[in-house]
């Protein structure tokens, strides 16, 4: 309590105030209103002498400490007990019995002032508490859950027989509170469950280092999980997490210059046919730029994709682009074991130099290899193999690698996750290596 005392002048000046119930030379009393109009406006923001002066309580009269002291006391009560913390208990019997008996005046005044509590404390009840305060702020309702909690809470702090009339005052059902009660242990259990769920959501949502949506996790709970969770789970538990999975964006730049007149252009064999169901007879092919580097330096990927299973064959990393990168990813194509191409594969790209080359179209048919393009400036005719770059590039941050070594090292390791362990709702929500052995398996 501050030292300060409070002149006959100064006790004079201070009970004159609305917001002052009881004033004497050492202490001072302030009304419930005030306690509560102090919380709503130190929420806001406001400091405590802003509050105080503001209501005609002079800091300079009262001291700053005994504003500090009655700030703190206010404050813990309030984070205890609520709104109905902030009621002055003072106005209740302490619970030591008289010594003699309590004339007929006496009991009908306590009997006012107990009656005049309860009200107080109902009216308190009306009030939300902070989180409340800002949804009606904003003009926003409670769900019924919440307002449960609120009735439990004020029975809890000795309101047991206000039951219904909480329920009337909050507008809610007085059985569906009782119904609330019982099934407390339900929630419990669902909410464990829930926490369980979320927990394997999310280390299905980053699993092998590459975030997935919604589909992708719930294979990957299927398959590598044993637990089976619709789609609709999954993206709650997304939204309650904040898991977001990455999206591709529109490439903003031109494509690659279109071929020079020497240079002959295929017919569109494929016609978009690209699940021809055989393994190793469509072949797409493609080249995409990768800036690395601090000082914007560029890689170029060309890449061959099996059309049929989504996997893909062969790869060529180069900070080049010449007709060397695509030829060198066929001829790695030829090297590769895991998959015997068909006796009538061809190759399908779009009418870039490098496909549209003499030498290039020279060397697919050495390999006996056919050649399909895709129609000028179309890029859904190559559709699965744009799709490809487009999730590749949400999951490899090219410019994070200062050298081409270090970009080719995360490429390889991303290759490898897309072709073993990338489930894909399309192809029977398998990897692409998983369908092309069923593929072979049921030919």
């Amino acid at each position: 309590m501050s030292k300060k005392h409070f002149s006959k002048t100064e006790q004079d000046f201070l009970s004159n105030n609305k917001y002052v119930t009881k004033i004497s030379d050492k202490a001072i009393t302030y009304s419930d209103e005030f306690k509560r109009l102090f919380i709503d406006q130190y929420i806001q923001g406001k400091t405590p002498r802003e509050i105080f002066e503001a209501h005609g309580l002079n800091v300079d009269v009262l001291g700053m400490k005994r504003v500090e002291q009655s700030a703190d006391r206010w404050k813990k009560a309030y984070q205890t007990n609520g709104i109905i913390g902030l009621a002055d208990s003072r106005k209740e019997s302490s619970g030591r019995p008289l010594k003699r008996e309590m004339t007929s005046e006496e009991i009908i005044a306590k009997q006012d002032a107990r009656i005049k509590l309860l009200e107080s404390q109902l009216e308190l009840l009306k009030k939300a508490d902070t989180k409340e305060r800002l949804l009606v702020a904003r003009g926003e309702s409670l769900p019924q859950n919440k307002l449960f909690e609120l009735i439990e809470d004020a029975v809890k702090q000795g309101l047991k027989r206000m039951t219904r009339y909480l329920c009337e005052l909050l507008n809610v059902s007085h059985s569906g509170y009782y119904s609330y009660l019982r099934t407390a242990e339900a929630r419990k259990e669902r909410a464990r469950q829930d926490a369980e769920a979320g927990e394997l959501i999310k280390r299905a949502f980053c699993r092998r280092g590459f975030k997935k949506g919604s589909r992708s996790i719930k294979m990957v709970l299927e398959n590598e999980f044993q637990v089976i969770y619709n789609r609709k789970r999954i993206c709650r538990h997304m939204r309650r997490l904040n898991l977001v999975c990455p999206h591709r964006k529109p490439n903003p730049y031109r494509r690659m210059a279109k071929a020079t007149h020497e240079h002959r252009v295929v017919p569109n064999k494929l016609q978009r046919d690209f699940k021809k169901g055989i393994p190793g007879l469509v072949l797409l092919t493609d080249i995409t730029y990768l800036p690395f580097g601090r000082h914007s330096e560029f890689g170029y990927l060309s890449t061959i994709l099996d059309g049929s299973t989504g996997e893909l064959l062969a790869y060529n990393l180069s900070k080049q682009i010449n007709l060397s990168l695509a030829t060198d990813t066929v001829n790695q194509l030829k090297k590769q074991r895991r998959l015997k191409l068909h006796k009538d594969a061809f190759i399908h790209s779009d009418q870039g130099s490098h496909y549209t080359s003499p030498k290039y179209q020279k060397l697919l048919k050495k390999m006996g290899l056919g050649q399909s393009m895709s129609r000028r400036g179309n890029c859904w005719d190559n559709a699965p193999q744009e799709s490809f770059y487009g999730h590749m590039k949400d999951h490899v941050k090219s410019r994070n690698y200062s050298t081409l070594e270090e970009l080719k090292l995360e490429i390889d390791r991303y290759i490898h996750y897309y072709n073993n362990h990338r489930y894909q709702w399309g192809l029977k929500k398998m990897t692409p290596v998983q369908y092309r052995n069923h593929l072979l398996s049921v030919a």
